[in-house]
């Protein structure tokens, strides 16, 4: 496969990606850090990296609403639910490894 196929294919996927986590609004940022260490926020952080690596200065919530389909903030008063105290201490025992595995 020639490189620009690649490079086609995987942008291909990606904006199924997206569509599919704007088709599942249900499924909560805090879900997708418990089970897969990543969310919505931190593919628009992903993105807006790719862009600065390419001298494309791109604020945060730019790259947020090309990856939410929508403004963060509508997104998130749309959306967005309070996240239950298991899932806030799920969170908490992430990070407390994470910061484990750093030093």
């Amino acid at each position: 496969m020639d490189e620009q196929t690649r490079i086609e294919l995987e942008a291909a996927a990606f904006r199924r990606l997206l569509q599919h986590l704007r088709d599942h609004t249900d499924v909560q940022n805090i879900d997708l850090m418990l089970l897969a260490d990543f969310c919505r926020n931190c593919l628009a952080k992903w993105y807006g990296a790719a862009a600065k690596e390419r001298g494309i200065e791109m604020e945060y919530p730019a790259a947020q609403e090309i990856i939410y389909g929508m403004p963060y903030a509508e997104w998130k008063a749309k959306y967005q639910k309070e996240a239950t105290p298991e899932q806030l201490k799920a969170m908490e025992e992430i990070q407390r490894r994470k910061e484990a595995a750093d030093h």
